[in-house]
């Protein structure tokens, strides 16, 4: 199934490291984040990937022209121009880089690539965060729902500690627990090709209109994920992002 990465954002709240390259391209571990994303859907075998650019589109096209280049080893002759690869990396997936404008919104960038979508079902991620959902359930749960369009909810991880309080005693304590209520919209879609007519222009916001309607006529399905999910909004979030990969077992791989 393809998958379509929305990869076009101009990033503000991750300016430390946006104001030189674009937000899908920070890197966690030596790899940008969106290789991560793309990552966890080949694991289930999906690994046809169409990317949506905006911002700073020319810098993610120069990473996946010289992909194979950066991720392998080689000797390069400087007199004929000649390049011999080593140990080269296998990676084997497709991908297709489509620049969609600089301040088009979600669903204007989305509307831009339904000519490559044909008329199939197909999945849609944000290109900023990390989870260890499982795909192929993800799937499986939106044929059965029968409607148009699953998105996965997620519930975030506390930015603080959190305590439970009986008067002056305290009766719970936990360390920035996964909020135990409200559910959030944590990406990783399904969708069927009739999701575009709900799209107009560049300035259509999925999660606005879009979606509002779709959920409103009973077409909207929620794929409960429990599991590890997060976000890179902000600096903060990338140094913890980093922080897990550096201990050898960062829950998303």
């Amino acid at each position: 199934m393809k998958v379509i990465i929305l990869a076009g954002g101009l990033g503000t709240r991750l300016s430390e490291y946006t104001d030189l390259i674009p937000k899908p391209m920070v890197k966690i571990g030596g790899k940008p984040i969106i290789w991560h994303i793309m990552n966890s859907y080949a694991k289930f075998g999906h690994k046809d990937f169409y990317i949506a650019l905006g911002y700073k589109a020319d810098l993610v096209k120069d990473y996946f022209l010289n992909y194979r280049m950066l991720n392998s080893d080689f000797t390069t002759n400087l007199k004929d121009g000649s390049i011999t690869p080593h140990a080269l990396d296998e990676t084997d997936w497709t991908v297709t880089l489509v620049n969609t404008g600089d301040h088009t919104m979600t669903g204007g960038r989305l509307k831009k690539l339904q000519k490559f979508v044909d008329g199939e079902r197909f999945m849609l991620s944000y290109g900023d965060g990390v989870s260890n959902v499982n795909i192929n359930e993800l799937i499986s749960k939106h044929k059965s729902s029968n409607r148009e369009v699953t998105l996965t909810a997620v519930r975030p991880p506390a930015r603080f500690g959190e305590m439970e309080l009986v008067e002056d005693k305290v009766v719970s304590f936990q360390e920035k627990p996964q909020i135990k209520a409200g559910w959030i919209n944590g990406g990783f879609f399904v969708m069927e090709p009739s999701i575009f007519n709900y799209l107009d222009g560049d300035a259509t916001v999925l999660e606005r209109e879009p979606l509002e309607a779709i959920s409103a006529k009973g077409q909207l399905n929620a794929y409960k994920h429990t599991g590890y999910w997060q976000c890179m909004d902000t600096k903060r979030d990338h140094e913890a992002l980093e922080a897990q990969w550096l201990t050898g077992n960062a829950p998303w791989q």
